[in-house]
C-alpha cells in the first residue's frame, strides 16, 4: 500500500514494484531491490561487489532519521534517479544528471552525506522537513563544514556536490526541497575551495621500510613456502585417515611407543623455565594415533580411567626426554641468521601454525604483486586461479581494471618470474574456488579481505619470529596498499624512456597518450630515496664499467661509433696508470673510479657526453633546453651521427631487429608515398648504426 504524505506535491516518478538496478549486468538469480523495499537496499548477489568491497558496504539500510516517512522516500527517490539517470521517467520531466548512473559505492556515500545533513539540521534547530528549509540554510551547513577543522575540501567537495545534485532534481520529487540554486555559476570544487595538487598525495614507503619488508616477502615465497605447502599436505593426509572412534587405540599406543623413532610432539615455548616438562601438543599426538584432533580429550582425559592410563604413558614418555617440537614436517630449510649461527627457519609447525603460516604465504604473495606489479589493492584482490598468462611474449597477470571504468574490463600487467612464483604460492593455499586472495577459514566466503590488515599482520608476524627466522626487523610505520605502486612507479622511473612503460602499468591512460600527468606524478622523485637512489646508480653504472674494463682488458669487443673510442682510450690510461703502480684488482679499481669516465648506459646506445666538453653533442644542436636542464636531451639522441655514441654489443640485436621490421614495412602494397620516404630515411639511419659495427676495429 502506498502511503501518501501530507507534504507531497505529487506521485512519485517510480512505482514501488519498480527495481532500482536497470540497465546494467546482473548476477545469476539476482533479488533485484524494488523502490518501494523502504528498509534495505542489499546489492550483494545483484551487481558484482569488487573483491576487496566487504559485504555491508553493499546493503543500504534506510535506518535513523532515514527510516521516517518524510526523508525515507526522499532518499529512495534521490538515490533511484542518480542510479538511473536516463530512466524514461526521469527524462520525460527535464532532468539530466549525466548519463552514467551512480556507483553503489557513491550510492552509499550519498546516503552518508544525506545522514549528515539530518544530524546537522537537527541540532541547529531547523525545521524537521525540507519543505520549510530554504537555500540560505544549505548554505549555512556548507560555511559550518568550511569553519570546521573536521572536514577536508574533498571531503566538503562531495557534500557541496549532493546539494547541487539535489537542487538538479528537486522538480522530480514528490517531496519538497529548495529549488534556488544555491551557488549559481559555480562548481563544488570552486565552491569548497578543493585545489587537486599536481603532485601526488600519496606518500612512498621509505627505504627502511621497503627492503626488508619485500626480502621477508620474498623469503616467505621462495625459501618457507616449500616447507608450509609439504606441512599442509602431511595434514591433509592425518586428518583423511583420523576416525572418531578411540576403540583399541591403548594398543596402538604401545606399539607406537615402543618405536624409537617416535618422539612425543611438544609445544615449542623458549620461555619455558629450567626443569620444567614442555606441554604436549595433545591434539597432534591424537593425530599421529589415527584419532580426530577434536576427539583428543576422548583418547587422553584425565578423568577417565583408559584415557588416564594411555595420558599416563605419554607424559611418561616426555619425562624420559622423548619429545620433538618439529610439529607435522622435518627438515625444515636452514637459514643462516644475523648472528651467525645456522638452523630450520621454524621452531616447528603444529595444526596452528600451520593456519598462520599459510595466511602469511597469502599476505606476502599479495605484497609481492602489489609491489611489484604496481596493481591498485582492488586490481590485485581481483586476479583469479589461472591469471598468469603471456601477454606480448611476457609474462602478465590477467585481471579486472575497476577505478575510472564501469565496464570492467580485463587488463594485463606485466609482471617477472618471482611475482608468477607468488601467484603459484598464493593459488597453492587459498581455499577459495575462484580468487588467490581470499579467506582461508571457507571456501565459499565471500567476505573481503582488508589489504591494510594483510599488510600490518604480515610484518607483526616477521617480527615477532626474528629469532627463528632470521629475517630483518621491519621498522613500524605507515604502510598502505596504494603506497606500494607509487613506490615502484618512482623507482622504475629511474631507467631511461620508463614513462610510456610506466602509463600502461599503471593504467594511466590518456585519451591519445600512454601516459598522463597523473604518471608524472607516481614517477616523481621522493626524498626519502634521494641518496639510496644516487647511490644504487652510481654502484650500478660503476658495476656495469668494471665489466666493459675487463671485456677491454682481455681483448674482447666493448662496443662500436665514436664515443666507445673514447671510452677505449680512458681504458687505456687506466692500464698504463695501474702498471706504473704494480698494482693488482684494488689499484685498478681506485683508478677507474678517478678517472671518471662519464656514460650514460641505455636502450638503444650508450651516451658518453662530458658536461666538460659538449662539444659534439648532436641532441642540443639548436635545441632549446628547459631552464634548470643540465645535460643531454635523450628524447633527441641520434646513435647514428652523435659523436658521444657508444652502441654496444648488447644494442646491435635491437638495431638488426629494427631494420628488418622496416624493410618488411617497405613491402606494402600501396604503401603512401610519404610514408616510404619516412621508412627508408629510418632504414638509412639503423644502417649506419650497423656499419658502424662493421667498419670498427673492434
Amino acid at each position: 500500500m502506498i502511503q501518501t504524505l501530507p507534504q507531497q506535491l505529487r506521485a512519485p516518478l517510480f512505482r514501488v514494484d519498480e527495481p532500482v538496478v536497470q540497465g546494467r549486468p546482473l548476477l545469476k538469480s539476482a533479488r533485484v531491490p524494488l523502490f518501494g523495499d523502504t528498509g534495505i537496499w542489499d546489492f550483494n548477489g545483484v551487481i558484482r561487489r569488487p573483491a576487496n568491497e566487504n559485504v555491508g558496504t553493499w546493503r543500504m539500510r534506510f535506518s535513523g532519521k532515514l527510516a521516517d516517512p518524510y526523508w525515507n522516500l526522499l532518499a529512495r527517490e534521490m538515490l533511484m534517479i542518480l542510479m538511473n539517470p536516463t530512466h524514461e521517467a526521469v527524462l520525460k520531466a527535464g532532468i539530466s544528471v549525466g548519463s552514467e548512473g551512480a556507483e553503489v559505492a557513491s550510492v552509499s556515500n550519498n546516503m552518508s552525506y544525506m545522514r549528515g545533513l539530518l544530524d546537522w539540521a537537527e541540532e541547529n534547530d531547523l525545521p524537521r522537513y525540507s519543505d520549510q528549509w530554504t537555500a540560505v540554510d544549505l548554505r549555512r551547513r556548507i560555511k559550518s563544514m568550511k569553519g570546521s577543522k573536521a572536514y577536508r575540501p574533498a571531503t566538503i567537495c562531495s557534500h557541496v556536490a549532493l546539494l547541487q545534485r539535489m537542487t538538479a532534481i528537486a522538480p522530480a520529487l514528490s517531496l519538497p526541497w529548495p529549488t534556488e540554486d544555491l551557488w549559481p555559476g559555480k562548481s563544488a570544487r570552486t565552491v569548497s575551495e578543493y585545489v587537486v595538487a599536481t603532485d601526488l598525495s600519496t606518500p612512498v614507503i621509505p627505504p627502511q621500510i621497503w627492503f626488508p619488508l619485500i626480502k621477508a616477502a620474498w623469503a616467505f615465497i621462495h625459501v618457507f613456502s616449500s616447507d608450509v605447502l609439504r606441512a599442509g599436505r602431511r595434514y591433509q593426509e592425518l586428518q583423511a585417515t583420523a576416525q572418531s572412534s578411540v576403540a583399541g587405540k591403548e594398543a596402538e599406543l604401545d606399539t607406537w611407543l615402543a618405536d624409537p623413532a617416535n618422539n612425543i610432539p611438544v609445544h615449542f615455548a623458549a620461555d619455558r623455565p629450567a626443569g620444567q616438562l614442555p606441554e604436549v601438543n595433545w591434539r597432534l599426538m591424537a593425530l599421529n594415533l589415527g584419532v580426530k584432533a577434536e576427539r583428543h580429550g576422548g583418547l587422553f582425559r584425565p578423568g577417565a580411567v583408559a584415557s588416564a592410563r594411555r595420558r599416563a604413558k605419554v607424559l611418561q614418555a616426555v619425562a624420559e626426554g622423548r619429545v620433538t617440537h618439529q610439529g607435522l614436517i622435518e627438515n625444515l630449510a636452514e637459514i643462516t641468521r644475523p648472528d651467525g649461527t645456522r638452523g630450520p627457519w621454524h621452531p616447528g609447525i603444529d595444526p596452528y601454525d600451520l593456519h598462520r603460516l599459510r595466511i602469511m604465504l597469502r599476505n606476502a604473495a599479495f605484497i609481492l604483486v602489489i609491489a611489484f606489479s604496481m596493481m591498485r589493492d582492488s586490481e590485485a584482490q581481483e586476479i583469479i586461479r589461472g591469471s598468469v598468462v603471456e601477454h606480448y611474449n611476457s609474462p602478465a597477470i590477467a585481471s579486472t581494471l575497476r577505478k575510472g571504468n564501469s565496464n570492467l574490463p580485463r587488463k594485463h600487467w606485466w609482471i617477472a618470474e618471482p611475482i608468477a612464483e607468488a601467484i603459484t604460492v598464493a593459488e597453492a593455499v587459498t581455499a577459495h574456488p575462484e580468487r588467490i586472495f581470499a579467506p582461508l577459514h571457507r571456501k565459499n566466503d565471500a567476505e573481503s579481505l582488508d589489504g591494510v590488515q594483510m599488510i600490518e599482520a604480515f610484518v607483526t608476524f616477521v617480527n615477532q619470529g626474528r629469532d627463528w627466522s632470521g629475517l630483518e626487523q621491519i621498522p613500524g610505520g605507515y604502510i598502505r596498499p596504494h603506497m606500494f605502486r607509487h613506490t615502484m612507479a618512482m623507482l622504475t622511473d629511474q631507467f631511461a624512456g620508463s614513462e610510456i612503460a610506466l602509463g600502461m602499468q599503471l593504467k594511466h591512460f590518456a585519451t591519445r597518450a600512454l601516459a598522463n600527468a597523473s604518471t608524472l606524478a607516481y614517477a616523481a622523485a621522493d626524498s626519502s630515496w634521494a641518496e639510496h637512489l644516487k647511490d644504487s646508480i652510481e654502484i650500478a653504472k660503476f658495476r656495469r664499467l668494471k665489466e666493459l674494463y675487463s671485456l677491454h682488458k682481455s681483448g674482447k669487443p666493448i662496443g662500436f661509433g665514436p664515443g666507445a673510442e673514447r671510452v677505449k682510450d680512458a681504458f687505456d690510461q687506466v692500464t698504463v696508470s695501474v702498471r706504473a703502480k704494480g698494482g693488482g684488482a684494488r689499484v685498478e679499481e681506485d683508478f677507474l673510479r678517478k678517472a671518471r669516465i662519464p656514460i650514460r648506459f641505455g636502450t638503444l646506445n650508450n651516451c658518453t657526453y662530458d658536461g666538460t666538453n659538449p662539444a659534439g653533442a648532436v641532441c642540443l644542436e639548436d635545441a632549446i633546453v628547459p631552464d634548470g636542464h643540465t645535460g643531454p636531451l635523450d628524447e633527441r639522441c641520434r646513435p647514428d651521427r652523435c659523436g658521444n655514441s657508444m652502441i654496444g654489443i648488447e644494442h646491435i640485436p635491437i638495431h638488426d631487429s629494427h631494420r628488418r621490421t622496416q624493410l618488411k614495412l617497405l613491402q606494402t602494397p600501396n604503401l603512401p608515398k610519404c610514408r616510404k620516404e619516412v621508412i627508408t630515411r629510418e632504414v638509412k639511419r639503423v644502417e649506419a648504426v650497423l656499419d658502424m659495427a662493421k667498419e670498427s676495429p673492434a
